[in-house]
């Protein structure tokens, strides 16, 4: 599908725009809160619970960290208010990682530091290979301040991946809560792994180390592969779905959380296979990205992995095939 992908991301800057907003919809929530929460409330029946990212990152100045920030508060006040079962995902770079650390760690304390009143779990998304230590070092300095509610994002197809789970668990012990996924930004072969297989394996033991080690193990991914394999290692690992967490090793359970997993998908994709774990008795979480950057989040998307645009084309063609 390379080929197929890197000739649709060069035919982009062609296409009309509501050709993308088209596709966009399938994935993107809305432009503004309201549909995102919409959404929500229309999706809850299903048994899904939900994580929600305000679209943006890597801003230029920091004074467009701002909009993030008081956004993000906008966001606490409506799932606090109607009831919704939401965490929320954010991108350090859109609060200004890359410009000022410190103020970045500001803008996000304050957002963490809402969401901990609001008993409201926060996920640090993880971006490319320059902010991955970055992140991580960021939620230990929330939770040395006392902010529990938080967690990060790590990428499997990183070398460095299976080291820093063993480091997070080691730091954190009971609090950590880490979402494996194995990472949208094609990172080069002297870091990463690049093939289909390898990335997959790669995913596995990560799956694997962090059932063993005790964290909290949330598992995003849509490969029946990687699906199959989180549920045999969880089967092993003593689990069983609506069944508190075996492990001895483990932290408390928490609200809002699964007992010790879940699985976790983008919003429009293999919504057969989550109502599918779903009915099973497993914990299942859609993210779900708003705003109005929805334009340049699907642009950026592509870019970074050309092999999306096989997804898309499907979803076009075959919408039967790939639900809400």
């Amino acid at each position: 599908m390379g080929l197929f992908g890197r000739i649709i991301v060069g035919l982009m800057p062609l296409t009309p725009k509501f050709v993308i907003n088209r596709v966009a919809r399938r994935y993107v929530a809305g432009s503004d809160l309201e549909s995102a929460i919409a959404l929500m409330q229309k999706m809850t029946v299903e048994g899904a619970c939900f994580t929600i990212d305000v679209l943006g990152e890597e801003i230029q100045n920091i004074s467009e960290a701002r909009y993030f920030v008081d956004e993000y508060s906008r966001l606490i006040d409506e799932i606090t208010v109607s009831k919704i079962d939401a965490n929320l995902s954010l991108k350090p770079t859109a609060f200004g990682l890359l410009i000022n650390e410190e103020i970045a760690l500001e803008n996000i304390e304050e957002i963490v530091h809402k969401a901990s009143i609001n008993n409201i779990f926060v996920r640090l998304d993880m971006e490319n290979h320059r902010v991955t230590q970055p992140t991580i070092d960021i939620v230990y300095k929330m939770q040395s301040r006392g902010y529990y509610n938080i967690g990060t994002v790590l990428q499997s197809r990183l070398f460095r991946t299976t080291d820093d789970i063993t480091q997070i668990v080691d730091h954190l012990a009971g609090l950590t809560d880490i979402r494996i996924c194995k990472g949208i930004y094609l990172e080069s072969s002297d870091i990463a792994e690049t093939g289909y297989k390898e990335i997959v394996d790669a995913t596995n033991s990560c799956i694997d180390l962090m059932l063993e080690l005790g964290a909290y193990t949330a598992i995003a991914s849509h490969d029946l592969p990687i699906i199959n394999h989180a549920l045999e290692s969880l089967k092993k690992n003593g689990f069983k779905p609506g069944k508190p967490d075996p492990r001895t090793n483990a932290g408390e359970s928490r609200e809002g959380k699964g007992e010790g997993y879940e699985f976790q998908f983008l919003l429009g994709v293999r919504g057969n296979i989550r109502r599918k774990l779903s009915a099973g008795g497993h914990r299942t979480r859609v993210y779900i990205p708003y705003g109005t950057r929805w334009y340049e989040y699907s642009n950026r998307r592509l870019r970074e992995n050309p092999d999306v645009a096989w997804h898309i084309v499907k979803a076009l063609l075959l919408p039967w095939t790939n639900r809400r």
